[in-house]
């Protein structure tokens, strides 16, 4: 976190440059030097009013809408009675992708270098026998304008499958690059995903739906392009999780078995096995990433003209804001440089763009930091232009907090993509980005270096909002909260429970020290006398200064209640389901997703979903997972 833990950084626009961070713990806030993150620019954010659906949800605490939310509650109920219900058949689609971009020639699945395109049209090929719907969500059902009732239907598993195809649907595969692990991979693609189509709601919102693990494409290299029920479940319970702790995300409509197995070496130790084979049907307003724009840039003079056509597409369609923003819109401001040159973002759509860019996936991952959730696989082709969490892969929530902690085995040897790490490697994977665009001439480099520059406030902006909520502050306090992640990484704290019990704290200065830790009793385990002491001094100092604010502790207690969950998706609660699930038993995935729908509340009778992990949880494949699983 850039606040409490900084990394060496350094800027460079070349495909292969690595990324070497250095954990150490500061306590106060070390700008990135190299983007000289000055205060020069006005405190006022750069960013449009997002669009109102729930992929777009702002972070828990953070939403400017938070009145308007309390009147939407009220009629909520009303609405539900008048929400469009449609059937598979009369969705209503609109494949602007394939329309108004350039394809892929071909039509076959050879794997190959795809020129000249930012798609390969390709049908769902996968084999299936007797396909079971495992779980399904309704409310991204209701956000399709989806009758909640076709997931009845006998020939739903077949539909999301991939066996048979969707009426109205245009099937395809993107084509992307990215950096992985920091160097360039060049061409990479949806190498076992399949978009749908796309479809437009009642609330002229667009969505994408795709699935995954269902055949090969040309972009699957020297793989079968199929998914096992192990991952699938992970994906689907994950995005809706992310989804309901109000993070941005890619969601899941469904998830079903394809009643074959699939081959996978887990741990690439040469002991591959038969795994159940399964399909999620992801959703999204775009699937486009900061790769889907490199890719074109890194081939030449030929193909920039391919950046600026899927920029323009980009903006059209889901930044129109910034594509009817006028010169009167005076969004001009300093870059804080020694010739104090200034950055008209009215003049150049590219730039008001990328500055948008860089602020959301600030935002995300400030949302990440709150409520510690560690993605696993930041590659570039792995980051969303529209500031959604997206593939999931290695991905785990802290238990014992650990700034070092990275669920990928495959990062192990750096922990490039480490929790404390996030925010440093997001600003790398925008400089990637906006590289990308300045070597299409749509962004200038002042433009380029503002974007980055807008990324480092935007994120500590959020990131201080974000800690102040979970501590139920009145205002941000750097030192008492650097302190107190020093504590909790000393104890190896849980991170969750920690801050759902803080709330219990009293505002009681008369409370005696023997009295004061109880009400964290349950996630200080195992500390001697010394670490008590330091203990009871910090929360001394927290009762102190959250005196000052005058707020009752139980009003506090709401409010901090609201923004720290008592649920999270724990990497041993999907084994648990996943085990279950491989015998064929899918209730659990159910009742998971049902307890990760409703994180906040207090849920009785739910309590074994908030429990630290037991000590199977640490044997490899649960608490840590490769790329591919």
């Amino acid at each position: 976190m850039l606040s409490h833990f900084t990394l060496s950084f350094s800027h460079s626009s070349s495909t292969s440059t690595a990324f070497r961070p250095r954990l150490r713990f500061l306590l106060p806030y070390s700008p990135i030097k190299a983007f000289k993150l000055h205060r020069k620019t006005p405190s006022f954010s750069f960013s449009f009013s997002f669009s109102t659906n729930v992929s777009m949800n702002t972070p828990a605490g953070l939403s400017a809408d938070s009145l308007a939310d309390g009147l939407k509650k009220q009629s909520l109920s009303e609405d539900k009675d008048k929400r469009v219900k449609l059937n598979l058949e009369d969705l209503n689609w609109d494949h602007s992708f394939v329309r108004e971009l350039p394809g892929d020639p071909r039509a076959d699945v050879v794997p190959r270098q795809v020129h000249h395109a930012c798609y390969s049209k390709v049908s769902p090929s996968v084999q299936v026998e007797n396909p079971q719907l495992v779980a399904w969500s309704e409310s991204v059902a209701e956000v399709l304008d989806l009758d909640t009732k076709e997931f009845e239907r006998p020939d739903f598993p077949l539909l999301f499958s991939g066996a048979s195809p969707l009426a109205g649907g245009l099937s395809y595969a993107q084509c992307y690059g990215g950096h992985q692990f920091g160097m360039w991979a060049g061409q990479l693609g949806d190498g076992r995903a399949i978009t749908l189509g796309e479809l437009v709601n009642s609330k002229s919102q667009r969505w994408e739906l795709q699935l995954k693990g269902a055949g090969k494409t040309p972009y699957s290299r020297f793989a079968d392009g199929l998914a096992v029920l192990r991952s699938s479940i992970r994906e689907f319970l994950c995005s809706e999780a992310i989804h309901s702790l109000g993070i941005p995300t890619t969601r899941a409509l469904s998830l079903v078995t394809t009643g074959k197995y699939v081959t996978r070496d887990m741990f690439y130790d040469g002991n591959a096995k038969d795994e159940p084979g399964a399909v999620v049907c992801r959703v999204a307003q775009s699937f486009l990433r900061f790769g889907s724009f490199q890719l074109h840039a890194s081939r030449g003079e030929e193909d920039l003209k391919i950046v600026k056509a899927l920029a323009d597409y980009t903006i059209r369609h889901h930044f129109p804001h910034i594509e009817n923003m006028s010169r009167s819109d005076s969004l001009s401001f300093s870059t804080g440089q020694e010739n104090d040159s200034v950055v008209d973002l009215t003049s150049n759509k590219y730039a008001a763009w990328v500055v948008e860019v860089a602020e959301r996936t600030a935002s995300l991952i400030a949302s990440w930091q709150g409520v510690g959730f560690t993605h696993g696989v930041m590659n570039t082709d792995n980051m969303s232009v529209l500031g959604l969490t997206i593939d999931y892969g290695p991905f785990g929530f802290l238990d014992a907090f650990d700034p070092s902690f990275t669920p990928n085995t495959t990062d192990l040897p750096g922990r490039r993509y480490c929790f404390a790490n996030q925010p440093d490697v997001g600003l790398w994977n925008i400089a990637q980005f906006t590289s990308t665009l300045s070597s299409a001439k749509l962004i200038n480099e002042k433009e380029a270096d503002y974007a980055l520059e807008r990324y480092g406030i935007k994120f500590m902006d959020d990131y201080q909002v974000v800690m102040t909520k979970k501590l139920g502050l009145p205002k941000y306090n750097k030192q008492l909260i650097s302190k107190l992640l020093n504590n909790m990484a000393v104890d190896k704290v849980d991170y969750t429970n920690f801050f759902r019990l803080l709330s219990n704290i009293k505002t009681d200065s008369t409370t005696s020290d023997e009295e004061l830790l109880v009400p964290l009793k349950a996630a200080l385990l195992d500390i001697g006398q010394e670490r008590k002491e330091a203990w009871t001094s910090w929360v001394r100092i927290y009762i102190d200064e959250l005196s000052g604010s005058g707020v009752p502790d139980e009003d506090r207690k709401a409010s901090m209640n609201s923004v720290n969950p008592k649920f999270i998706l724990r990497n041993y609660l999907c084994q648990s389901a996943i085990d279950m699930a491989e015998q064929g038993d899918f209730e659990e995935v159910r009742r998971l997703l049902k307890v990760i729908e409703s994180p906040y509340d207090e849920q009785p009778g739910m309590e074994k979903y908030a429990r630290l992990p037991p000590a199977w949880a640490y044997r490899p494949g649960v608490r840590m997972l490769s790329c591919s699983s």
